[in-house]
């Protein structure tokens, strides 16, 4: 069975494409994050869920 562990990032209106798409790109580069949804609201902001995989060490003894 798979686990995440989910992080939420609100992007602001005034955010640009650009700086918007380096940040979620740092995190998935560096945090090993993915994206799991985006939420645009009328009023142009960004709700971004992004997930990864929590890895479990299972002991050998």
């Amino acid at each position: 069975m798979l686990a995440y562990s989910y992080m939420d990032v609100y992007i602001p209106r005034d955010t640009s494409r650009e700086a918007a798409r380096q940040m979620l790109t740092e995190h998935a580069e560096y945090g090993q994050w993915e994206l799991a949804r985006v939420r645009l609201y009328p009023d142009g902001s960004r709700h971004v869920r992004l997930r990864r995989k929590i890895i479990r060490v299972r002991s050998t003894l």
